[in-house]
């Protein structure tokens, strides 16, 4: 046994203290970071949520507080950097939606500040979730940021949503929309609107006070197998979308069956992946989780493109690098296992289900080149009435400006179908010339399957779109000129020739001999034969609009669109009808147009003084003729 010493035992107390005091604070960190990867993990199976306790009130959070946030710099582990709470902006986000505002330091952070993928990183304060970044100051001298309170995006969710369904109403279906290759129209649009991400345009006079406002963070979507060209064509749309566009080499994301989640999988801190396509293609916007509750996952803080319910893949991601930049600095994420869906898309994040797989379209595109080469892509794209023409149109722009020059003269033509179950197929057959034939035929595929999507009937679904795409150098371009006939009074049910004069772009005159057989219940008088492109017919028409009243009728009228690149001949002669709905009704007797146009009626009803009695499409040409051109002959006994 030691001999007693004073000494001795002070600094055995003192160090037993010591040890004492270590052993608290290792304890205390373990707790803090079990609170931040698992504790939150507190249910599943979709049953009730277990959160109290875990979840500081935005009430408590007050100013000079410190704690610690987790993202993904690299890898697909989450990394802490500390947080300090400079305070509290009431109505930040929106009316009742209030926004922290805090300074990042430490770490990586400290490389990278406040970065385009870090949108969603929690936030924790001894070991309790306040909420997730998602917003910055551009140009922000400190890495300052805006978080979005756990409570507000929790609560969006939580709301009980009516049980009773309310029945859709009919919606209006223009002609002038089905042929519409506007890929822009509808597009979400951010204050994140420029190269700079200012919210501010480059030529208002505002700018020199630009990035005085919190901006929520721009999300990076990493391409796949897309070209640089077709990046700078669609970035200043995405742009004004709030999404980032980031090119990444590697290959393409394989369409493998959904993943089961673990108790790892995408835990607060995890980099996650919304896919919009897979495949040969890939696009994958990256944001980080905040909170996993079960199989329900919180993530981004701020809308990603405010779809409102939505069915977009959610995958795992892992991370190549954080790229700082002193424009924006950005995450570039590559995705892995698909493990879920996004079905939420609100103002305060995105929430999203494990183990749901979301309903996909399969795409298939053959091309065939100006070469003589072959090439087949196969790919999924997400199903949704804004961002699945947009999809097509990207990835049938890359599939062209890839094999084919995207300077110059090209002609490019379509053919194919869209299937939707238990309905006759929607039928694509196009064809573009000229210097924008690229953007022309990727942009074509926008109104017919835009229009489909839009009608939100209960019963549609698309399983699937098939398309051949055939590409050639030079262009064949041709107006209308003029018409002749070969008399000017004919007989019920004889035959004349109509002879079409078109003027090539180099100036060359050649003729098309259209024979037409006068039909034979044709009243004697005047009519008028004309011959026209598609587009121009179809403007002429008494019937512009409709309202389909299920899926198989909005189907035939889709397939009834005139084309624009083929020539069509129509009869028609005056008349006294209506047009009721998408039907016309030509030479009403009396009593009918009294009946449907009396004072005790309006709408529903429009009159028609020339009704078509005959009409049919031309074989097509070696060239596009373009323009329209009528005669008038009479028709005696």
């Amino acid at each position: 046994m030691l001999p007693y010493s004073p000494v001795l035992r002070k600094n055995f107390v003192k160090n037993r203290s010591i040890r004492f005091a270590l052993l608290l604070f290792v304890f205390a960190s373990f707790t803090a970071l079990s609170v931040g990867q698992t504790a939150l993990v507190s249910t599943s199976g979709g049953g009730k949520s277990n959160l109290s306790g875990t979840l500081l009130p935005l009430s408590e959070i007050k100013e000079g507080m410190k704690g610690t946030a987790r993202t993904v710099f690299r890898g697909s582990e989450p990394e802490e950097f500390n947080v300090e709470i400079l305070g509290v902006v009431p109505g930040g986000i929106g009316p009742r939606q209030d926004l922290i505002v805090g300074k990042i330091s430490g770490g990586e952070a400290d490389r990278t500040a406040v970065f385009a993928g870090m949108s969603g990183s929690p936030v924790y304060i001894n070991g309790k979730l306040i909420g997730a970044i998602s917003y910055s100051f551009p140009f922000s001298k400190e890495a300052i940021c805006g978080i979005t309170p756990i409570e507000q995006m929790i609560d969006i969710f939580e709301l009980k949503q009516p049980t009773r369904s309310i029945a859709r109403e009919p919606r209006t279906v223009s002609f002038s929309e089905l042929a519409s290759a506007d890929w822009l129209m509808g597009l979400p649009r951010s204050p994140a609107a420029n190269g700079v991400l200012s919210g501010v345009p480059s030529n208002s006079a505002l700018m020199t006070v630009a990035g005085q406002t919190f901006q929520r963070i721009a999300t990076p979507v990493t391409f796949t197998g897309l070209s640089q060209e077709t990046l700078n064509y669609f970035a200043p749309p995405l742009l004004q979308a709030g999404l980032l566009p980031v090119a990444a080499s590697g290959g393409s994301a394989s369409m493998t069956p959904m993943k089961p989640a673990d108790a790892k999988t995408l835990l607060g801190g995890a980099s996650v992946s919304m896919q919009l396509t897979r495949g040969d293609y890939s696009l994958a916007a990256a944001g980080t989780v905040t909170l996993r509750d079960g199989d329900k996952v919180y993530a981004f803080g701020h809308p990603f493109l405010s779809l409102g319910s939505s069915d977009l893949p959610m995958s795992e991601s892992h991370v190549v690098a954080v790229v700082p930049n002193i424009n924006n600095s950005f995450k570039l994420a590559v995705p892995d296992a698909m493990v879920g869906s996004m079905t939420q898309d609100r103002a305060t994040g995105v929430f999203g289900n494990l183990g749901r797989a979301p309903a996909m379209i399969p795409v298939r595109l053959n091309i065939n080149t100006s070469r003589g080469g072959t090439e087949t892509l196969n790919f999924e794209v997400a199903r949704d009435e804004f961002l699945t023409p947009l999809l097509l149109n990207i990835t049938i722009f890359n599939s062209i400006t890839a094999q084919e020059r995207s300077l110059g003269d090209t002609t490019i033509s379509l053919t194919g179908e869209v299937r939707v179950k238990g309905q006759d197929p929607i039928r694509i057959e196009r064809r573009f010339a000229g210097s924008q034939s690229a953007p022309m035929a990727s942009g074509s595929i926008i109104g017919p399957v835009g229009t489909l999507l839009r009608s939100r009937f209960d019963d549609l679904k698309i399983e699937g779109i098939s398309i051949d795409l055939t590409s050639e150098d030079g262009m064949k371009l041709a107006a209308l000129d003029r018409l002749s006939i070969d008399r000017s009074k004919v007989r019920a049910g004889e035959t004349v020739e109509v002879q079409a004069f078109a003027r090539t772009s180099a100036g060359k005159i050649f003729v098309q001999k259209i024979p037409f057989t006068i039909p034979a219940e044709t009243p004697v008088g005047l009519f008028t034969i004309t011959v026209g492109d598609g587009g121009q017919i179809q403007q002429n028409s008494t019937i512009q609009q409709f309202v389909p009243r299920d899926i198989s009728e909005l189907i035939r009228m889709i397939n009834k669109l005139k084309s624009s690149d083929r020539l069509y001949v129509q009869a028609s002669r005056s008349s006294v009808g209506a047009v009721i709905g998408a039907s016309e009704l030509p030479n009403l007797p009396p009593s009918v147009l009294a009946t449907i146009n009396n004072d005790r009626i309006t709408g529903g009803v429009k009159p028609t003084i020339q009704t078509v009695v005959f009409e049919s499409i031309l074989p097509p040409s070696d060239f596009l003729i373009s323009g329209q051109q009528s005669l008038s002959v009479e028709v005696v006994k």
